[in-house]
């Protein structure tokens, strides 16, 4: 039987394959959760880059927010994200939820970049 993180390695694998079939080439915003912190990060795989990213551990952040384990932090991580990205003349991506069930931070952090103006 394999371990959860088997599994969880497994379930991120299929789905970037998914993506990477369906995205057309548009930028991938992909999300990695721990049980204390969020981050966000958009990437250009053709090159292999990272063009923008926020996560709960900047010291800006880390002053306004109480923890970076809830949905109020995922919330804030995905408008910072997507203001960030529309800065950097971002507009479309394909979201990457990396494995992750598509339900209580991770949702969030995805409408809050849908209603900052990113589109997927």
């Amino acid at each position: 039987m394999l371990s959860s993180k088997e599994l969880h390695h497994r379930r991120a694998k299929r789905t970037r394959y998914q993506i990477a079939q369906k995205s057309h080439g548009r930028l991938r915003l992909s999300v990695h959760r721990s049980g204390q912190n969020i981050q966000a990060q958009i990437i250009d795989d053709r090159i292999g880059k990272t063009l923008v990213s926020a996560s709960s551990l900047e010291v800006e952040l880390r002053k306004k927010l109480k923890t970076g384990a809830n949905k109020e932090a995922a919330k804030t991580i995905g408008q910072l994200v997507a203001e960030r990205a529309i800065k950097a003349g971002i507009k479309e991506v394909v979201f990457d939820r990396g494995g992750y069930v598509y339900h209580g931070r991770i949702k969030e952090l995805a409408e809050a970049a849908r209603e900052a103006g990113l589109t997927f």
